[in-house]
């Protein structure tokens, strides 16, 4: 009974540190070839910006962090979407559909508004951080000449408080 105890015990706490946890990662999906990328600076997301190859899969993302736009991740081809985020606007959600490479995305951010390219083309997937005071920090995957995989890397904000134009580290 004592052991049964301080299992229960055990797995009580490892749920409520998990829930508070600050950080959290969610698995790229997607393809296997091609280099590895990071988009990843300091400060918030302020912006995001997809390029479609004409009805088919992304073809480059490229993100906003204060008001200076990090390189292109894979390719500017295609139609361009874009989308600058408000003021304390944060992305929360990140889904789409996959095959071999990444056919569509769609970020939510905390407002209610979506930045969607792609094509409804593969499997689903739903990516979004375990606190909910977290937000979407930077991306990370597989790209070729297109966007290959995706992953998503979630943080809380050090100061929630801070302009969303700030250079605020998690």
């Amino acid at each position: 009974m004592f052991v049964l105890l301080c299992i229960m015990l055990l797995v009580g706490s490892a749920s409520s540190q998990w829930e508070d946890d600050d950080y959290s990662f969610t698995a790229p999906v997607g393809g296997q070839r091609g280099s590895t990328y990071a988009i990843q600076r300091p400060g918030r997301i302020t912006g995001i910006r997809m390029w479609e190859n004409y009805n088919n899969y992304i073809a480059g993302i490229q993100l906003r962090y204060g008001y200076s736009w990090s390189d292109i991740v894979g390719r500017a081809r295609g139609a361009v979407q874009e989308m600058l985020l408000f003021e304390n606007e944060a992305i929360v959600q990140l889904s789409g559909k996959h095959i071999n490479w990444v056919y569509s995305l769609a970020f939510t951010t905390n407002m209610g508004r979506s930045l969607y390219a792609g094509q409804p083309r593969g499997y689903s997937f739903n990516m979004y951080p375990h606190s909910k005071k977290a937000e979407l920090r930077f991306i990370s995957g597989r790209q070729s000449s297109s966007i290959v995989s995706i992953g998503a890397h979630w943080g809380v904000v050090t100061d929630p408080n801070a302009n969303s134009n700030s250079t605020n580290t998690y």
